[in-house]
C-alpha cells in the first residue's frame, strides 16, 4: 500500500555532468504530472511523464530538475533587446525623478540585468545528458515510492485498527438488535394495559403488531452485508495499489451504516450506528491519502 503523499531524490554524477531531480507528491484523485526544469529538456517532458507513469497511478506530482554540465561545450548569448529597452526607460525615468543622484547606468550595466542576455546550449540535450536525466528521475522515483511505501504501512495499520472498532461495534448491534423487538412488544403491551385498565389485551393483534415492527427494523442484511466489507476491507489492504477499490468500500460502509440508523428505533443501536459512522468517516479520511 502506497500513500500519496512523499518525497523522493535522484542524482547522478558522471563525466562532467551532475543531474538532480526532485519530485514531491500530493493528494489527487487522478495522476497529475507537473515538470519544471531548463528549456533544454523541454522535448523531453512526454519521456520524463512516460517513466513517473509507470511507478505512479494516482497524486499530484511535481518534479524539478536541475543540472550542471561542466563539460565542454559551445554556448551562444542570447540577448533580449526589448527587456534591455524596458530596464533603459526605467533607467531614465528614475534619473527624471532623482536628478540629485549620480547616474553610472551604462552598457556594462545593462548587461548585467535580469534576462536581458543570457546564456543558452546552441546544441540540445546529447545521449549523455537524457542518460543522466533518466537515471536521475528513476533514482528520484524509487527513494519517492520507498517513502510512500513506510507512510502507506502506517496509514494500513491505522485504518485496519479502525476496523477492528468498526467491528466491534457491529457485533454490538448485532447483539443488542433481537432484543429490540421482544423490548417493543413488552412496552407496547404494558401501554395498553395502562391506557385499557382491566381489559384483556388482544394477543393476536400484538403478535401482529410486534412482527409488523421486527420486520420494519430488521438489519440483519446490512449486519452481513457489514462483516464482509469488514472482510474485504482487510483482503484489500493487502494489496499494493488500493486507493480506488478503498474508496468505494468505504461509500458501501456508509450507505449499510445509514440504513441501520434509520431503521433503528432502539437508543443503544442508534448511538452505536453513530458511532459506526464516526469511525467509517476516519477511516475514509484516511482513504483519500492512498494511491
Amino acid at each position: 500500500m502506497f500513500s500519496m503523499t512523499g518525497y523522493g531524490k535522484g542524482e547522478y554524477k558522471k563525466e562532467g555532468v551532475e543531474m538532480t531531480v526532485e519530485i514531491k507528491t500530493v493528494n489527487n484523485r487522478y495522476l497529475d504530472i507537473s515538470v519544471k526544469g531548463p528549456k533544454i529538456f523541454n522535448a523531453y517532458e512526454e519521456a520524463i511523464r512516460s517513466l513517473v507513469r509507470k511507478k505512479l497511478t494516482r497524486g499530484h506530482a511535481d518534479i524539478f530538475i536541475n543540472f550542471v554540465d561542466k563539460r565542454e561545450r559551445q554556448k551562444s548569448l542570447y540577448v533580449d533587446v526589448a527587456a534591455a529597452k524596458s530596464w533603459a526607460e526605467a533607467a531614465g525615468v528614475l534619473k527624471g525623478s532623482f536628478p540629485a543622484l549620480t547616474d553610472d547606468f551604462t552598457l556594462t550595466a545593462l548587461m548585467k540585468c535580469a534576462d536581458v542576455v543570457r546564456q543558452e546550449e546552441t546544441q540540445g540535450a546529447d545521449e549523455e545528458l537524457i542518460c543522466a536525466l533518466e537515471g536521475a528521475v528513476n533514482a528520484a522515483l524509487d527513494n519517492l515510492n520507498a517513502m510512500r511505501l513506510k507512510e502507506g504501512k502506517k496509514l494500513a495499520e491505522d485504518m485496519l485498527a479502525r476496523m477492528d472498532t468498526v467491528e466491534t461495534l457491529v457485533n454490538g448491534i448485532a447483539d443488542r438488535a433481537p432484543l429490540v423487538a421482544e423490548e417493543y412488544r413488552a412496552k407496547l403491551e404494558e401501554r395498553i394495559k395502562e391506557i385499557l385498565s382491566g381489559v384483556n389485551v388482544d394477543e393476536g393483534r400484538l403478535l401482529t403488531e410486534a412482527a409488523v415492527f421486527a420486520d420494519r427494523a430488521n438489519i440483519d442484511e446490512e449486519l452481513t452485508r457489514l462483516r464482509s466489507h469488514i472482510g474485504q476491507f482487510r483482503s484489500i489492504c493487502k494489496e499494493e495499489r488500493v486507493g480506488r477499490k478503498l474508496d468505494f468500500l468505504v461509500q458501501e460502509f456508509n450507505r449499510e451504516a445509514n440504513t441501520v440508523c434509520s431503521k433503528s428505533n432502539d437508543l443503544a443501536v442508534t448511538s452505536a450506528g453513530l458511532a459506526l459512522k464516526n469511525e467509517i468517516e476516519k477511516v475514509r479520511e484516511q482513504v483519500q491519502n492512498i494511491e
